[in-house]
């Protein structure tokens, strides 16, 4: 981990909770805002397009609706069909199968969030996103994903290859499986580890890549980075540690123990674009939210997140489970933080486009890789 001093105040957003409350029908106070970093503030002004009260609006709108997703889907039990965060609105979404009763309608609603009728179960569509992670996948098949607004699960093909005999093949074998949707894409997606060239990661045989978040012990970061060459040397060349677990393809996870001098702290570094942010927990931020991410090519850049438990078909193999984002990312980020407010998402692993004429990034959700190797995230 980089040396660098904890910031006196980090990201922290006041969630009041009231039932039949909403944020599109509640303004938010003073009192509810975070006092969020100025550099952060301005991250999102610059990326989304926001006013600065804009900015702490949406990131109390966004905290809210992440504590909300979890009572909102035990009041909808199996009905549930997904839930999202609706920017426009400043609120959570709950999508609903037909035949819901009046009265978990009106838990859902008392829990704060809307409501959307929907043609699937979130278990039907996860059923049918197994049944397709089965099957062999050619190149020109990026991804697929559960669409929970258009209840379908969207297969990503790069364009103009949809008339290739293996995607039309798998295609076929796909869309028997249960409701599908094709949707083209610009590019298949690539992982983000780069060779050594200078600036603030992590290294370890010929490769670059980026911390992700401390953990007690270690931290944590992508899969893909480990070269099994044993040792990870810091962003100034002094060993660290070693890599303790990883996974790639399938997953894309690893962790790294720190010692020799080097230590943890509960902080994503902001590369003078934004304050350096302090990690509070790990709280999954809904689709629809706002999202940033730190890395040690392109440092700080920010988005939404598009799409939860999506596969992504590397080159190098399935890996399942990701989450999708409109954040840029470019070879060497690969590990980095994503980050959503205080709370940590997860790490980098691949995409495409770059941060210049754009693209998408996926990330592996953090929670899961701290369950995988019973790590602790260290927090504030």
């Amino acid at each position: 981990m980089r040396r660098t001093r904890i910031p006196r105040a980090a990201l922290a957003v006041l969630l009041l909770l009231g039932a039949g409350a909403t944020a599109a029908t509640t303004p938010v106070t003073a009192e509810e805002k975070a006092p969020a970093s100025a550099g952060l503030l301005t991250a999102m002004q610059r990326d989304f397009g926001l006013t600065r009260q804009e900015a702490e609006t949406r990131l109390a709108a966004e905290k809210q609706a992440t504590a909300l997703e979890p009572v909102a889907r035990k009041a909808v039990g199996d009905s549930y069909g997904g839930s999202w965060f609706d920017a426009d609105r400043g609120a959570l979404t709950v999508a609903v199968t037909p035949g819901t009763s009046a009265g978990t309608l009106q838990d859902i609603r008392a829990t704060g969030a809307a409501v959307r009728t929907v043609a699937h179960s979130a278990r039907e569509l996860a059923a049918t996103q197994a049944r397709i992670d089965k099957l062999p996948a050619p190149d020109a098949v990026s991804s697929w994903h559960v669409d929970q607004k258009a209840s379908t699960v969207v297969v990503n093909v790069v364009g103009g290859r949809q008339g290739d005999n293996d995607v039309r093949d798998f295609l076929a074998r796909a869309r028997a499986a249960g409701p599908v949707t094709v949707r083209e894409v610009a590019s298949a997606p690539t992982t983000f580890a780069a060779g050594t060239v200078g600036g603030d990661p992590y290294y370890t045989g010929n490769v670059r890549c980026s911390i992700g978040f401390s953990v007690h012990g270690g931290f944590v970061t992508a899969g893909h980075c480990d070269q099994h060459t044993g040792s990870v040397y810091g962003w100034d060349r002094s060993y660290v540690g070693n890599f303790q677990g990883s996974s790639f393809p399938g997953d894309d996870y690893a962790w790294v123990n720190v010692g020799s001098g080097w230590w943890t702290v509960p902080v994503v570094l902001g590369w003078g674009t934004v304050s350096d942010q302090l990690v509070r927990g790990s709280n999954v931020a809904p689709v629809g939210s706002s999202i940033c991410r730190s890395g040690s090519t392109t440092h700080w850049h920010c988005g939404t997140v598009l799409a939860m438990n999506e596969t992504v078909n590397y080159s190098q193999g399935a890996v399942y489970q990701m989450t999708k984002t409109s954040v840029c990312a470019e070879p060497g980020d690969s590990g980095g933080s994503f980050i959503s407010g205080d709370q940590a998402q997860g790490v980098t692993s691949g995409g495409w486009g770059n941060c210049s004429s754009g693209g998408e990034t996926w990330f592996q959700p953090v929670n899961e890789i701290l369950n995988r190797y019973g790590l602790t995230l260290h927090t504030y």
